[in-house]
């Protein structure tokens, strides 16, 4: 059997590919727990600087596998989702900065995937929906949490309620997107920007992370005292005292993560 996630190596860098593309890399529970094992593995990665994730052939991620979910129990259902939420969970929490590069259809789980990466590059022919409503259900991936954060409650609803995609251009104008590319530039410009942050101080990018994504739904005082502690944090690592030196003296700073 032909594993459905494959992983390079590229320095401190991993691009993943979801590797399905007869299926449009659809999400059946196999995918998934390959998906949640590789990217937990890659948590403990202690050189990974970035990861860029993306899909082969046409599509980032169609969906989860319909035919699969056709014969689920409710409570079968829910494992599912919760696996579904496994997966998305272990991407969010990665310590390295994620870049989903969506090549082709996002639609449903794949949608949801792509929003559990730090943010999204897309390619011009890039298509993105919430289309469960169309087959009777609902987002089981994250959508109705991480859509609302990413774009606004009115747009999440949007997308969700009505089950219409959106082309690439739209996704850029309501930021869902952070920038479109031609198909055939896409997934180097994002292993362009994944090497950028890679040669940034490890640890204060990882603080940056953490700081932002636990901010984001706390009250703008406690976010305050996050950014200020972490501030405090950083001061005490290796990589401090040399990008600051590295500066003052006028050269590149070789940051080792300490």
């Amino acid at each position: 059997m032909t594993d459905p996630i494959r992983v390079e190596r590229r320095g401190a860098v991993a691009l993943v590919t979801l590797a399905r593309p007869k299926v449009l890399n659809a999400l059946d529970r196999a995918t998934l727990e390959a998906l949640a094992s590789c990217i937990e593995s890659l948590g403990r990665d202690g050189e990974l600087r970035a990861v860029v994730l993306t899909g082969e052939g046409r599509a980032f991620a169609a969906g989860a596998d319909i035919a699969e979910m056709r014969t689920l129990e409710p409570a079968a259902a829910r494992a599912f989702s919760e696996l579904g939420h496994r997966a998305t969970a272990a991407l969010e929490a990665l310590t390295a900065p994620t870049i989903a590069a969506v090549n082709g259809y996002a639609l449903g789980g794949g949608c949801e995937l792509a929003l559990a990466c730090d943010w999204i590059y897309a390619s011009a022919k890039a298509r993105f929906g919430q289309p469960e409503v169309n087959l009777g259900l609902i987002p089981g991936f994250g959508g109705t949490s991480r859509l609302v954060r990413r774009v606004g409650v009115a747009w999440a609803k949007e997308l969700a309620l009505s089950g219409e995609p959106i082309d690439a251009e739209t996704a850029l104008r309501i930021g869902l997107a952070n920038r479109v590319f031609a198909p055939e530039e896409l997934v180097d410009a994002a292993l362009r920007m994944a090497e950028t942050i890679a040669s940034k101080g490890p640890q204060a990018v990882a603080l940056a992370k953490r700081v932002i994504h636990e901010g984001q739904d706390a009250d703008v005082r406690l976010a305050h005292t996050l950014e200020q502690t972490a501030f405090g944090l950083v001061f005490a690592t290796a990589d401090r005292c040399e990008g600051m030196d590295a500066f003052l003296e006028k050269r590149d700073a070789k940051f080792t993560g300490r």
